[in-house]
């Protein structure tokens, strides 16, 4: 039986520990599955527990950058985001499988990318990886990050998109929020983005009325006020548990040296679905 847990800052509404025994179960495996909150000051003295106690750890904000000095290799996706968020201990090393959920949640959702106009809303872990995919699937990629350093170094390391020191209001075919404001402590808030004036402001009505759909990773709440907002205009709305569940299937698969299957991973996600309900 495989030990396996989530870690972040606050895992303590993470859907994980039901999600992944889910899957596990269904693709013949077993599992335990724990969640673990852990300051972030805390995380490199208690990086060896986490090591000698899992089989296997799923990593979320905000350690996925913090946990790759302590691995030995980064593999598939990983070696280049640079960030992890799937971690098998015994040969100590690191994956991405983010990319591999982002872009199947939004074909599942028939959302096209390619020769569509994107904007993406953060550039940390979650955000590079998504900006990253988008421009590889030939969108046409622009970025807001209020760390300008931050989208400096995303832009040196994969270019191919257009970094913005500010965000006018004007039309694109999809916007993406990869923040994780409107979760947890920032419920019912929205990203701030900077003004072309140099104002800082939340994103509202004025920037979500000229996109065609509005796409926020947060899955708790279910519809972010981000997401509200863009309903309310009548645009098509898509949340992240659909990239979560995705992410995690094929991080199982990982886990169970299985190779993933993209009709097996959505015959699951409408399986769990339907149970959930």
């Amino acid at each position: 039986m495989l030990k396996l847990t989530v870690i972040g800052k606050d895992v303590s509404q993470s859907l994980s520990p039901r999600m992944h025994t889910f899957i596990i179960r269904r693709l013949g495996g077993d599992c335990t599955y724990d969640a673990v909150s852990i300051p972030p000051a805390e995380f490199p003295g208690r990086a060896a527990e986490l090591f000698s106690r899992y089989d296997g750890i799923n990593v979320t904000i905000p350690f996925k950058a913090d946990m790759v000095p302590f691995l030995s290799e980064l593999r598939g996706d990983a070696a280049s985001f640079g960030v992890v968020n799937v971690v098998t201990t015994k040969d100590k090393a690191g994956y991405n499988t983010d990319g591999y959920g982002f872009l199947m949640m939004l074909e599942n959702a028939g959302v096209a990318v390619k020769g569509r106009t994107a904007l993406v809303l953060g550039a940390g872990g979650a955000g590079r990886s998504c900006i990253k995919k988008l421009t590889d699937a030939g969108a046409t990629v622009s970025a807001f990050e209020r760390d300008e350093a931050r989208l400096a170094a995303v832009y040196r390391e994969f270019g191919g998109f257009t970094p913005l020191t500010s965000v006018a209001c004007k039309p694109y075919d999809l916007i993406f929020n990869c923040t994780g404001i409107g979760m947890h402590d920032t419920v019912g808030q929205t990203p701030s983005v900077r003004r072309e004036d140099g104002s800082v402001s939340p994103v509202g009505e004025e920037l979500l009325a000229q996109c065609g759909t509005a796409v926020d990773l947060i899955y708790v709440p279910a519809e972010s006020e981000f997401l509200r907002l863009a309903r309310a205009l009548g645009k098509r709305t898509v949340n992240g548990d659909a990239m979560l569940f995705y992410q995690a299937y094929m991080g199982d698969c990982i886990f169970l040296g299985r190779t993933p299957s993209s009709a097996q991973a959505k015959k699951l996600w409408d399986e769990y679905r339907e149970e959930a309900q």
